[in-house]
């Protein structure tokens, strides 16, 4: 499901990002379409379970859902996972990929955590697809080389010179600023690993809060394909350069996924499906998406937008803070602390048209149920749809 925008102040701009996600829900039995054992990151261990893969357009303003695919374990297919009909969930999000940037949503960079940034197959899809990318690599991930040169990422950061803050050496201060106004200084350099470099096809950039201990819990090591600024890449690469600031900021809008999408999908229901088909499933899936786009009304019904001109405007990674009340078109409204939702203003008719179209047709009863006489659904009313 595409979904569409409310008008040109809605529209995403070159500066946002396509975050990649998958969303793993339990389910019990055997009979539900795409169920099985599978890892669930929410619940920390493998549980029989529904996994969507799913793309969201997000910016520092507001976060937009995309596509919804279901990833079906190669158990359901003859042929295993060498079955023609199989497809991994790190190919999946890579056709997802693909499929906004045909859309003409427009995106800085693809954006996905460890679960897929430690899968080269699928670095190398998003370079088949035309999709520049950042993502995290685990801490102790490792790259082909020979025994005694055998390194991880935070080997790699160990190296670059650092000295304290009034000595940084090969560090380089970002400054990182949140929602609720308050900013973090962190430090990021590019780093080398095996093939990886500054100025390689793909580069390795460290972002930490303090390089000389590398916290686990606040160290991003990156990979993106995205050049080097003043680098020899940046003048045959399809992509303009991005500097370790832009890295670190195109990263951080990930947070989103973790802090309020994944909430609010659970508030509507993702999860709460009691059908078995593969249209079924996607259908209430397509309706979650359409009531979390809805959400921005019930949000701000009587608010005035913000000012987002130059004048008084900072941006943050988690949304822009204004000193002006000067009403415009852009929908991220206030100073909330909340995730912001895109205005589906005028646009309920033509979804609820899609869903309407794309409705199988109603079979007749079988034998077994010719004797419950079920009054079978009635059509929706010529003003929610394109039927006249």
């Amino acid at each position: 499901m595409e979904l569409l925008w409310a008008d040109a102040a809605t529209a995403p701009h070159a500066g946002g990002v396509l975050v990649i996600d998958d969303s793993g829900d339990r389910k019990d039995g055997t009979a539900t379409a795409h169920v099985g054992r599978q890892w669930l990151g929410r619940y920390g261990k493998t549980d029989n379970a529904v996994v969507t893969v799913t793309t969201l357009w997000a910016d520092e303003r507001l976060y937009y859902p995309l596509h919804a695919v279901p990833y079906t374990p190669a158990h359901h297919f003859a042929g295993g996972r060498s079955d023609p009909a199989f497809r991994t969930k790190w190919r999946i999000a890579a056709q997802l990929a693909g499929r906004a940037r045909a859309a003409g949503f427009p995106f800085r960079a693809a954006v996905a955590d460890g679960a897929y940034g430690d899968l080269d197959d699928f670095r190398c899809e998003r370079h088949a697809v035309g999709v520049p990318f950042v993502m995290a690599v685990k801490r102790r991930r490792g790259v082909w080389a020979y025994g005694d040169q055998a390194r991880t990422p935070v080997d790699a950061a160990r190296e670059p010179a650092w000295g304290g803050p009034g000595e940084p050496g090969a560090w380089t201060p970002v400054v990182r600023t949140f929602r609720d106004g308050h900013s973090a200084t962190w430090w990021a350099t590019d780093a080398t690993l095996g093939f990886w470099g500054p100025d390689g096809t793909t580069r390795l950039v460290v972002a930490t809060t303090d390089p000389a201990t590398l916290p686990e819990k606040a160290t991003w090591y990156l990979a993106t394909d995205l050049p080097r600024p003043g680098g020899p890449r940046a003048v045959e690469s399809p992509y303009p350069p991005a500097g370790l600031a832009e890295v670190v900021r195109i990263y951080g809008i990930r947070n989103w996924i973790e802090q309020g999408y994944k909430q609010v999908k659970d508030e509507l229901g993702w999860a709460d499906f009691q059908v078995r088909s593969d249209v079924a499933i996607r259908r209430h899936q397509t309706l979650v998406t359409c009531a979390f786009t809805f959400c921005w009304e019930a949000w701000s019904p009587d608010r005035e937008p913000e000012n987002t001109s130059a004048e008084g405007t900072t941006a943050g990674e988690r949304g822009a803070r204004t000193g002006s009340s000067t009403p415009t078109t852009v929908l991220a409204q206030g100073d909330s602390r909340r995730p912001q939702l895109a205005d589906p203003r005028g646009r309920a008719a033509t979804l609820v048209a899609g869903l309407v179209q794309r409705a199988p047709a109603v079979r007749a009863p079988g034998p077994d149920r010719r004797g419950h006489h079920r009054t079978g659904p009635q059509p929706l009313l010529p003003d929610l749809t394109n039927h006249r």
